[in-house]
C-alpha cells in the first residue's frame, strides 16, 4: 500500500504513470485496483482495525499504561474483542501502547530487632480454598511532595482482595491496627479458622498486635528473617500499587495520598483490575463468582473471650 502512496504523489507531481509504476515495481492495473478500493473508502477489515487500536488506547487509559500484553488480552475478551496476542503485542508496540517503567527504589519498613516472639511460618505451604483462611498484612512508604507516609494493607489470600488497610505518618502499631481493624470490621471471621500472616516486623509482632488477634481467634504466622518471597502476594499488592498508582504521582500531603490510594484500592484493585491467578477476574468478581462464599457477613466480635485456636496444617 506504501508503493501505491509513493506512486500517487508522483502522479500528482506529473509523472507518468507508467514510469512511476515501473519505479515503484507495480502494475499499472494493480495501481488503478488500488486506487478504485481506496475511493469508495477503507475497508472492513481496516474499519475493524481501527475499532481495536481505539479500545485498546481506551483500555491503556484507563489502566493508566499499566496493562501489558496479556492483561490487555484478557480485558478485550471481557469486552466481547476476542483478539489474537499477537495481534495486540503488534498493536502495542505500533501504537506505543507500551507499560509505564518500574521503579525499583524502596526504603526499608521493617524493623525485626526486638524482643517479642517470632511465630512460625504456617502461611507457607498453605492454599486457601476459600476467604478468611489466610489474610497477609505488609506496610510500604509512600512518597510524597516534601516527606513520606507509610501505608499498612490486609489482603485476603484466596481472592487477592484488600479487605483492610491505613495509612499514617509513623510506623507505630496502631498503623497496622487500624488496618487489621477496618478487616475485622469488614469481614466474619469464624475463631480458628483464619491465619494472619505478617513478616517479623516489630508492628505485627507486639503485644498488643498479637492480642488483638488472639481476641479475634485469629493464628498468627510470619515470614523467614531475610525470605520476602515468605509473603509474596503481599509483595506483589505493593508493587502493583506502586507501579499502577504511586510512581510518576506527586502527592501534595496525606490527604491527597490517602484519597487517591482509596480509589486505587476500593475502585480499580478490588473491583477492575485482573489478576491472572484469579482466572483474569478481579477480586470481587471472583469473590463473587465462587458457589459458597463464606465470611462476608457480621464481623467477628472482638469482646468475646479467646477462643480456642484449632489449626492443623502439613508443613
Amino acid at each position: 500500500m506504501t508503493r501505491y502512496r509513493w506512486v500517487t504523489a508522483r502522479k500528482a507531481e506529473g509523472f507518468p504513470i507508467t514510469m512511476a509504476c515501473a519505479i515503484a515495481e507495480v502494475s499499472r492495473q494493480a495501481f488503478h485496483d488500488w486506487r478504485a478500493r481506496s475511493a469508495v473508502g477503507p475497508t472492513t477489515r481496516e474499519l475493524a482495525e481501527a475499532e481495536l487500536v481505539g479500545l485498546m488506547r481506551e483500555i491503556h487509559a484507563e489502566s493508566d499504561a499499566t496493562y501489558g500484553e496479556p492483561r490487555m488480552t484478557e480485558e478485550l475478551a471481557h469486552r466481547g474483542r476476542v483478539v489474537n496476542h499477537k495481534r495486540v503485542a503488534r498493536i502495542r508496540r505500533d501504537d506505543n501502547l507500551l507499560c509505564v517503567p518500574k521503579q525499583s527504589f524502596r526504603p526499608p519498613t521493617t524493623d525485626s530487632r526486638h524482643h517479642w516472639h517470632v511465630w512460625p511460618n504456617l502461611a507457607r505451604h498453605l492454599v486457601p480454598m476459600a476467604v478468611n483462611q489466610l489474610w497477609l498484612a505488609d506496610i510500604t512508604y509512600i512518597r510524597l511532595n516534601e516527606a513520606f507516609v507509610y501505608l499498612a494493607v490486609v489482603l485476603d489470600g484466596f481472592s487477592r482482595r484488600v479487605v483492610g488497610w491505613a495509612m499514617a505518618d509513623h510506623l507505630r502499631a496502631e498503623l497496622a491496627l487500624s488496618a487489621l481493624a477496618m478487616a475485622l470490621g469488614d469481614r466474619h471471621v469464624t475463631p480458628g479458622e483464619l491465619i494472619h500472616h505478617s513478616d517479623q516486623g516489630v508492628q505485627y509482632a507486639c503485644g498488643d498486635y498479637i492480642a488483638r488477634l488472639e481476641r479475634a481467634g485469629i493464628q498468627p504466622s510470619m515470614s523467614r528473617a531475610g525470605c520476602p518471597w515468605d509473603n509474596a502476594m503481599a509483595e506483589s499488592f505493593m508493587r502493583t500499587l506502586k507501579r499502577e498508582e504511586v510512581n510518576g504521582e506527586i502527592y501534595r500531603d496525606r490527604a491527597e495520598a490517602e484519597a487517591s490510594i482509596e480509589a486505587f484500592i476500593e475502585t480499580v484493585y478490588n473491583r477492575q483490575r485482573l489478576h491472572s491467578a484469579l482466572a483474569y477476574l478481579a477480586p470481587e468478581e471472583f469473590e463473587a463468582s465462587q458457589p459458597a462464599v463464606a465470611g462476608l457477613g457480621p464481623p467477628v466480635s472482638l469482646t468475646s473471650p479467646p477462643p480456642t485456636l484449632a489449626v492443623s496444617l502439613s508443613l
